[in-house]
């Protein structure tokens, strides 16, 4: 499962000998290779704590997916593994507390499982909807002189920057611009043309959620995580959540309850619902 930026994440993995039987090396390094190409190699404690079994802490300073690995020798031994760490700004529609309390959870032992189906409802939902999560996004357009732009995350709460991406372009003052939050569409307010091509820079998302999406969210993670845990609780009382209560979406197949598409319908701005 994925970590919260800033948290120290531990690592593991096992030593064996080409017999597959756990043992001590002569040394043991982990090295973890950043999003950003740069590497960090925490310490490893050697012997460790259980014959073979190591660990090492590392604290998390880069959102995004690391690679961790392990090379051991005395015996020569090798592993590799991955780490993604979650940016500081959670991406979910609904809070850890009120998504346990739709699950009928009370306990934190299923913590991050519950944290990772949350964020993957989020996604499911902005598919219908475009951003509700609110997020910085930076897009280019290849555009020449045109009267609007048409940006592609809707709704937007606020263009900070319009700049030239070449050369002697001409960058536009966000405060002389028209936006229509609503669909994205950005002109000049003195009615000029925009000369691209250009990098847009805006805030995406929405203040306020509306009931429609947060209950429909609410349907989406109670789906999901029944459907991965057919033999234990968490479904509501009473609830059907088998593939018959969903009909195959493009792009999506089988993962969105219909009573959920109903709800995100007079939200749709993405093409699922075309």
């Amino acid at each position: 499962m994925p970590f919260d930026l800033g948290v120290t994440a531990r690592l593991t993995a096992d030593c064996r000998d080409p017999g597959g039987t756990l043992t001590n090396a002569d040394t043991a390094v982990v090295t973890i290779t950043l999003p950003d190409g740069t590497t960090a190699t925490p310490a490893v404690t050697n012997p460790p704590e259980q014959t073979g079994r190591y660990y090492a802490d590392y604290v998390t300073a880069v959102p995004g997916r690391h690679t961790v690995r392990w090379t051991f020798t005395g015996p020569v031994h090798a592993s590799t593994d991955v780490l993604d760490v979650r940016p500081e700004q959670a991406p979910a529609i609904l809070s850890l507390r009120d998504a346990k309390q739709h699950l009928n959870l009370t306990s934190t032992h299923e913590d991050d499982e519950v944290t990772f189906w949350n964020n993957a409802t989020a996604t499911a939902v902005e598919y219908f909807t475009g951003p509700v999560v609110i997020r910085t996004v930076v897009e280019d357009h290849a555009v020449g002189a045109v009267q609007a732009l048409a940006l592609r995350r809707p709704p937007v709460l606020e263009v900070t920057a319009v700049e030239p991406l070449l050369d002697g372009g001409t960058s536009y003052d966000p405060g002389q611009l028209n936006v229509d939050a609503a669909v994205g569409i950005v002109s000049r307010k003195d009615g000029g043309l925009l000369r691209g091509p250009l990098r847009t820079t805006y805030r995406a998302g929405r203040l306020t959620v509306a009931e429609n999406i947060s209950g429909a969210a609410r349907i989406i993670l109670q789906h999901l995580w029944a459907t991965q845990r057919p033999t234990r609780g968490g479904a509501l009382p009473g609830a059907r959540d088998d593939f018959s209560v969903t009909e195959p979406i493009p792009g999506l197949g089988y993962a969105i309850p219909n009573r959920a598409v109903q709800l995100l319908n007079p939200d749709d701005q993405g093409p699922g619902l075309a």
